[in-house]
């Protein structure tokens, strides 16, 4: 059952979505800028420690609360682990007053017609049943779509509303993710293209459902607003995408409605090495900048 006080935040309250939700695949690379060399730790599980660590610091800290983080995507070993005793999502809502999303893609396949589709995620309905358990209140998974390749779009979000809708069975909210690549030369045309697609599947989902959406910064301001305004849709974030956090910030600045969903971008000036006041102090400032910029649009 959704929680009514996390489904009001999450549609209405100003601020922004954290993203916390690096995967195996990513974890080196958050935990190398994060000052940790690969070096040292040894395995898997020595490594999601350190990033487990690296998260519930960044959680546990004073600015990190729901005035400005509205929520926070977690990875599904954060979601199983503890902060202080106290269940991830759980601590989230009632110690931080932020809503609790869960990454549930499980990777992507290789590149075809332009495009990456997500990997078959199995045991889905269990990692929901989960979920639910658990107190998370939505899902974040994500594909690639990397050129303006009609069958290729059409075929990224068929797939993302598909399972979106296997999702919101579970009673939980799908943020739909098809991240368009920053650098690709026909990323306007691309984002024409996903408009259209992402408008048509509004359109035949049923009537009492809503999705939020996470899409990348797009070329033209406001390229977006007709999805800010559906009546199907809780919320429009975006991804920063491997722009710096000052370009991510004015872009999403101009786009009206959109709020921030930044991972590296909110992590970026962070080390395991700042004493927690400069830690502390860091992480304020990046948590009132990405604020400004989702609340000017």
């Amino acid at each position: 059952m959704v929680d009514a006080n996390m489904a009001q935040q999450a549609a209405t309250k100003p601020g922004f979505i954290a993203a916390l939700d690096q995967s195996g695949g990513s974890t080196p690379k958050a935990l190398r800028l994060y000052g940790i060399e690969e070096d040292a730790y040894s395995g898997d599980e020595e490594m999601f420690a350190l990033i487990h660590e690296m998260r519930a610091r960044i959680i546990k800290s004073p600015a990190f609360t729901g005035d400005k983080v509205m929520g926070a995507i977690l990875f599904e070993r954060t979601m199983d682990g503890d902060i202080d005793g106290i269940p991830t999502a759980e601590y989230l809502w009632k110690k931080r007053g932020v809503v609790p999303f869960l990454k549930v893609d499980q990777g992507l396949e290789g590149e075809k017609d332009g495009v990456q589709l997500m990997k078959p995620m199995l045991g889905l309905d269990s990692l929901l049943e989960r979920a639910v358990e658990k107190g998370i209140f939505g899902t974040k998974m994500r594909s690639v779509i990397s050129a303006a390749n009609p069958a290729g779009i059409a075929a990224v979000v068929a797939q993302q509303f598909a399972v979106g809708n296997q999702i919101l069975d579970h009673g939980l909210m799908p943020i739909i993710e098809p991240e368009v690549t920053i650098t690709i030369a026909d990323k306007a045309e691309a984002e024409d293209l996903l408009l259209a697609e992402i408008l048509k599947q509004l359109d035949a989902l049923a009537a009492d459902r809503k999705v939020m959406l996470k899409l990348s910064l797009p070329e033209k301001a406001n390229q977006y607003k007709a999805l800010v305004d559906h009546p199907k849709v809780m919320r429009v974030v975006a991804l920063s995408g491997g722009y710096s956090r000052e370009d991510a910030n004015a872009k999403l600045a101009r786009n009206t409605g959109m709020i921030a969903s930044f991972s590296r971008a909110l992590t970026e000036g962070l080390s395991a090495q700042q004493s927690d006041a400069d830690f502390d102090k860091t992480l304020a400032a990046t948590i009132d900048g990405i604020f400004e910029a989702s609340k000017a649009g």
